[in-house]
């Protein structure tokens, strides 16, 4: 069974949707192999989005992803990865896919309610990032 990073963002979390989107991935076929709440610090927030540091938005997406709780999970399942990245729709909410959480509750391309790992390598760093392997379930 392949394992993904899943985030819910703050703005998920302010809007209530945790359960709706939890809904939308346990429904899809996807166990839930751990699961936490965190605030994330601002040093938390940029060394995970370090792939970003260079980017012009790197500072206004570090200040999103520390102003609030987030919910982390780690999702399993058969092609989970690719699988979850479809049912969260594309970054842009405007251009998602009717039905997916991010064009049914997103607001901008950063304020977008979810983020996945996009490969397994990400995965791994990203999983790593906020869970040890006895969180894990």
């Amino acid at each position: 069974m392949q394992k993904t990073l899943s985030i819910i963002k703050p703005d998920g979390v302010s809007k209530k949707l945790t359960g709706d989107v939890i809904c939308v991935f346990e429904s899809a076929g996807f166990r839930l192999a751990a699961m936490k709440m965190k605030w994330l610090s601002k040093a938390e927030a940029e060394s995970f989005y370090y792939v970003h540091k260079e980017r012009p938005f790197f500072a206004d997406l570090v200040d999103f992803m520390t102003s609030g709780p987030v919910v982390l999970m780690v999702l399993e399942g058969d092609n989970v990865i690719k699988r979850n990245r479809e049912i969260m729709g594309a970054t842009d909410p405007a251009e998602a896919e009717a039905g997916t959480i991010r064009a049914r509750w997103a607001d901008s391309k950063q304020n977008n309610i979810v983020h996945g790992s996009d490969s397994e390598e990400s995965a791994r760093f990203e999983i790593g990032h906020f869970f040890s392997g006895i969180e894990i379930f």
